[in-house]
């Protein structure tokens, strides 16, 4: 049964611009929301892009992995959508989740697969870090009102950001204190890296099975199941945790 992403939600205690906007909207007033109203910087580019590594980093994965990321913790975001390009959608060019993490995640990313023991098989899981950008995503103003503003074409808040600067303080992080663990808080990033790695592994199986993979992992094999993962002795930590 294909997975299906929850419904964009409506921005936390918005405080946007005064009067309705739309598509159209200025790209000064865009950025100037961003700025303000979240304290993000933004690149100056056209559409405007959020900076990544300064008040956030993102991890990036499949959105069909990325929907039981979220369906496992309810409350993990700000979470955004990220549309593919293209007509036709190119392989390897699917539909991807933005997922922010506290600065850093990007950097320690790649120790923390290598401890979870996934190695290649996680290719799928990406991060944008320090230097990095991610498209501004558009913002809706409520669950019935089509208007919107930012990167539209490219980007959408699934799980929206709160105005202000307390988004920062609820990412996933490493360290004593952080995160809870298996229940429906935010995870700390250890878990969320493991529970979006073995997502991501099961979603590209799934792939295969359909005649659908892209292989992006290169030539790594997809026929590492858990049960045959157990056998050879080389099942991932993650799947423990």
């Amino acid at each position: 049964m294909p997975r299906v992403l929850p419904r964009p939600r409506s921005p936390h205690h918005v405080s946007g611009p005064p009067g309705p906007l739309d598509p159209s909207a200025s790209l000064a007033t865009v950025r100037r929301w961003y700025e303000d109203g979240m304290g993000w910087p933004t690149a100056p580019s056209d559409p405007p892009e959020l900076l990544t590594g300064v008040r956030f980093d993102v991890l990036e994965m499949p959105a069909d992995a990325g929907s039981a990321v979220l369906r496992r913790w309810p409350l993990l975001g700000p979470v955004a959508l990220l549309r593919p390009g293209g007509d036709p959608i190119p392989p390897g060019n699917r539909p991807k989740l933005l997922v922010l993490v506290a600065p850093g995640g990007a950097e320690e990313l790649p120790g923390i697969l290598e401890w979870l023991e996934w190695g290649p098989l996680a290719g799928d899981l990406t991060a944008r870090g320090a230097g990095g950008r991610m498209p501004a995503p558009a913002f809706p103003f409520g669950p019935s009102s089509p208007a919107a503003f930012g990167s539209w074409e490219a980007a959408v808040w699934v799980r929206p950001p709160r105005t202000g600067h307390e988004a920062e303080n609820s990412l996933p992080a490493t360290g004593f204190g952080t995160g809870f663990g298996d229940g429906e808080g935010v995870p700390d990033l250890v878990r969320l890296v493991s529970a979006a790695a073995t997502e991501c592994h099961r979603a590209r199986l799934l792939r295969a099975g359909n005649a659908q993979s892209d292989r992006v992992c290169g030539d790594q094999a997809l026929a590492f199941s858990n049960a045959s993962r157990i056998s050879a002795g080389t099942r991932p930590r993650s799947l423990t945790l």
